[in-house]
């Protein structure tokens, strides 16, 4: 017998073999109809693979994100066998399920795989998820899988293979498909019921440019058809909020191919937008006693190889730059943390000195393949709002805690209070990807978990998600179509102090290493900026909108009105501009409240000869004429009302 504890303390006694799908009938018929996966000791596993040891456990229905993979991923394996059906002689590349359902890279041949393709691809899917085929987990030896998927011809997979260990490879098989897979999936393909394939893209084999580019298929299934119809609807709302349409109408920001893919660059309104943001964090970083610093935008190749980032990600980096001096190379700035290290160490440090708080707005540059970049959630330069506190070891739990509270402040400022937060922990195997001892790996780990639990946020553990040098806790806000972005993120670092001998003097007169936290509540300002435009559609809070006020005079004669009305507000640093298009005032009002403006100002005779504007609010239509100076008063303090209350 073997003992399976669950989430909620309760022991049960189970046969040593014992599967997933038999513990959930043990406890209901129904349970057992609604799960799709189970935890075992930490890990995801299909319900049919025997238990033959006490484990914790734990059920994973839809609701979950663990069963949400596990039906992704089947479905993945699913589109292959119906490609494999419809396109003979094609070769698979790689099928993962992805945070909203998957995609798989294949390489066709003589065949093209178009948009227009998708349907008849759709319908095949569907027959064959109606047959409801089992799925078939086998090991199997390294010899065994390449000669296996070598008679068929499989190169992708065989070079998958050739990297891997015997003795820990497997493979699932659906009715007439086998695909080289570790799991998890669904016990067969029956809860599969809604079925849509999104998009055609192409994608390099393992994301190598120099490497063959595959076509790329993107998919999306549900076990009932209207969760289908609701992610449709939810698709077409995020078309019209989709940032890089919604920041060319704003003149926010733009792109040129003749500067460079991925490399953005912020037009006048966009950049006091982003000042604003800015000054909005160093207010707050000034309550918590942060100073701030600025770096250069290059940095010695000798820096990167002390911090250990060159042997992580050298290869992935802008390639170096090579000066006349012989042998001397430098690389654009990837991160800020070993510029800040360097800035540490500039002076002796005492116990009394500590925590430094260090801030910085710094520009990095980190190359992402072409078919990566995404307007600004995925570019090649951007600026982190990047901080570094270097502290005593019994001060980490409370400088995490306070930089959770930063954290805290700008998600709610910003109406962003629906989030999540992840503990990213180091893989439980693979240890290699890490630097550092296992002895500060786990004083890192267990200060992240307990500030978690001191203000009792939840957060779920994910291992294998840590940043190669520390853990971290991650924040997903979801927007207001329920999306989920990584925004803010606290990392807890023994690591780098060591690999650059940072020292401070104690109070017994001994030399000591700090513990270093990294921090950065908006992440970039880039992608929060992006995902700010697409949460509120392009309609910002009034202190941060580009432009507050239009003023729209009713014809050409009373312009200077009007021009006088947005010098009265300019000296209340109100934002206003002028339409004096000669349109008819309707056109006026709809094509400002396009461009997302709070407030819209009429001006005519009456409001010229009276002093006053006629006022219109974004959304809530005619609110009535005030004279200038109230109407300026009024919004001078809804933004001071804003701005101060956090």
């Amino acid at each position: 017998m073997i003992k399976i504890t669950f989430p909620d303390g309760s022991v049960r006694e189970y046969n040593e073999g014992v599967t997933g799908l038999q513990i959930a009938e043990s406890i209901s018929s129904r349970l057992a109809q609604d799960v799709l996966a189970c935890g075992v000791n930490g890990e995801t596993m299909d319900l049919s693979r025997p238990i033959n040891e006490d484990a914790n456990f734990v059920l994973y229905k839809w609701e979950d994100e663990q069963g949400k993979h596990a039906f992704w991923h089947t479905s993945a394996h699913l589109l292959a066998e119906a490609l494999q059906e419809l396109y003979p002689g094609i070769q698979f590349g790689i099928g993962p399920a992805i945070e909203n359902g998957f995609y798989y890279d294949v390489d066709p041949g003589e065949a093209v795989i178009k948009e227009s393709d998708l349907p008849v691809i759709e319908k095949k899917m569907q027959e064959l998820a109606a047959k409801k085929e089992e799925l078939v987990r086998q090991s199997i030896a390294k010899e065994d899988a390449l000669k296996m998927f070598g008679e068929r011809g499989e190169t992708y997979k065989c070079e998958l293979i050739s990297e891997l260990e015997d003795g820990h490879i497997t493979t699932y098989t659906q009715g007439a498909f086998t695909d080289l897979c570790r799991g998890p999936h669904l016990i067969s393909t029956a809860p599969i019921k809604a079925i849509k394939l999104l998009s055609v893209a192409g994608a390099y084999w393992r994301g190598q440019e120099d490497r063959k580019q595959l076509t790329r298929i993107y998919g999306i299934t549900f076990p009932k058809k209207k969760m289908l119809d609701e992610y449709l609807v939810m698709l077409e709302e995020a078309k019209k909020r989709d940032h890089r349409k919604i920041g060319k109408e704003m003149d926010l920001f733009m792109f040129s191919d003749t500067v460079g893919k991925g490399l953005p660059m912020w037009l006048p309104k966009g950049t006091a937008l982003r000042i604003r943001l800015q000054d909005f964090l160093r207010r707050i970083q000034a309550r918590y006693d942060y100073q701030e610093v600025m770096c250069p935008p290059i940095g010695n190749k000798l820096l990167y190889v002390t911090s250990g980032h060159y042997a992580k990600y050298g290869k992935d980096a802008f390639q170096p730059i090579h000066t006349p001096e012989e042998g001397e190379e430098y690389f654009l700035k990837p991160m800020n943390c070993p510029h800040h290290c360097m800035i540490y160490k500039n002076s002796p440090r005492s116990y009394r000195d500590l925590p430094l708080r260090i801030a910085e707005f710094g520009t990095v540059c980190r190359y992402e393949q072409s078919g990566e970049l995404h307007g600004l959630t995925r570019v090649r330069s951007f600026t982190q709002d990047d901080a570094h506190i270097f502290c005593r070891p019994d001060q980490v739990k409370d400088e995490f805690l306070r930089v959770m509270d930063i954290i805290s402040i700008v998600f709610t400022s910003m109406g962003l209070e629906n989030f999540e937060a992840q503990i990213s922990l180091r893989d439980k195997e693979n240890r290699e990807k890490y630097i550092g001892s296992d002895e500060n790996w786990e004083k890192a780990e267990r200060a992240i978990v307990e500030a978690c639990e001191e203000k009792g946020l939840k957060a779920k553990v994910e291992y294998g998600e840590a940043a190669f040098y520390g853990p971290k806790l991650d924040f997903m806000v979801k927007d207001a179509i329920g999306r989920r972005w990584q925004l803010g993120t606290i990392q807890v670092d023994y690591n780098l102090p060591e690999r650059f001998q940072l020292e401070y003097m104690g109070s017994d007169n001994q030399k000591h290493r700090p513990v270093m936290i990294h921090r950065a509540p908006f992440g970039s300002m880039e992608r929060f900026v992006a995902v700010l435009i697409e949460h509120t559609a392009g309609k910002f809070p009034l202190w941060l909108t580009p432009d507050q006020v239009a003023i729209l005079p009713i014809s050409e004669k009373f312009n200077d009105y009007a021009e006088k009305v947005r010098m009265e507000l300019k000296k209340s640093d109100i934002r206003a501009i002028v339409d004096d298009r000669n349109e008819k005032i309707g056109r006026k009002i709809r094509d400002n409240e396009m461009k997302r403006i709070p407030y819209m100002l009429i001006v005519g005779e009456k409001e010229a000869e009276n002093g006053e504007v006629s006022v219109r609010k974004q959304g809530e239509g005619d609110q009535g004429s005030l004279k200038i100076e109230d109407f300026a008063k009024n919004i001078s303090g809804e933004v001071h009302n804003m701005i101060n209350k956090w």
